[in-house]
């Protein structure tokens, strides 16, 4: 619990985290917290999921498959010893691909608990996803962006 405490002051703190290992950890931070994390956030929603709920403006978008593939796209984007942020739609998708992660990265991996889902609820404005922070539908995505439905019948997008 120490050192959950002092990796989570480290981490909004900006400070220098004491070494590390890889560890499965849980947060529940607010959007502006993590807009100003020093950790990478990664958003890990399929792509038509970050049409209707939108992003966070800092997130790198990268859909989870699979923890070898993901783990190993993900190291390029990590300074040495940054910590990574999972973060989805409504928290299920980050707890099941954090544990299957952690084993396979020497850096901490921390579950945002509640997802966007939780964010929304808090007052949070998403963004949309932009194709530099990794979004592979933004063309479709800025098309949609007028239409009064999506396909479906799902509702406009929360941004």
């Amino acid at each position: 619990m120490r050192r959950y405490l002092t990796l989570m002051l480290a981490l909004a703190l900006e400070l220098p985290a004491l070494p590390v290992r890889a560890e499965r950890l849980y947060t529940a931070l607010t959007a502006a917290a993590l807009a100003e994390t020093s950790a990478l956030v990664v958003d890990i929603h399929r792509p038509a999921e970050w049409v209707p709920t939108g992003v966070l403006p800092n997130a790198l978008l990268m859909a989870f498959t699979d923890a070898d593939s993901f783990a190993e796209a993900l190291r390029p984007h990590l300074a040495p010893g940054q910590p990574v942020m999972l973060i989805c739609r409504t928290g299920n998708r980050t707890a099941q691909a954090t544990a299957l992660l952690t084993p396979r990265m020497d850096v901490p991996v921390i579950d945002v608990r509640g997802g966007m889902v939780r964010l929304i609820s808090e007052g949070h404005r998403p963004a949309a996803p932009r194709a530099a922070q990794g979004c592979t539908i933004c063309r479709i995505e800025r098309q949609l962006r007028g239409a009064p439905r999506l396909r479906g019948g799902a509702a406009r997008p929360l941004w």
